[in-house]
């Protein structure tokens, strides 16, 4: 089981992936599906660093609030 603070290179045939508005400018949260279902997510900026690990199902929450925009007050 991978567990959360795991380094990101010690997670093997990881495919990490950024939303396409932060490619080129630092801002870069990475996520990838991991070999045991869940999802992890990374900071670009130091890709070796460790991820935090989150079920399908905290994702899936998670997007629904985004998608709601209960989050945007986080960014505003």
């Amino acid at each position: 089981m991978i567990k959360n603070g795991v380094q990101a290179d010690e997670i093997p045939g990881a495919v990490w992936q950024k939303a396409n508005a932060s490619v080129g400018n630092g801002n870069c949260i990475e996520v990838a599906k991991l070999p045991e279902g869940g999802v992890g997510m990374r900071n670009s900026r130091f890709p070796e660093g460790p991820v935090l690990v989150f079920t399908k199902g905290e994702v899936a929450a998670f997007f629904d609030g985004v998608s709601k925009m209960e989050f945007d007050h986080l960014t505003a």
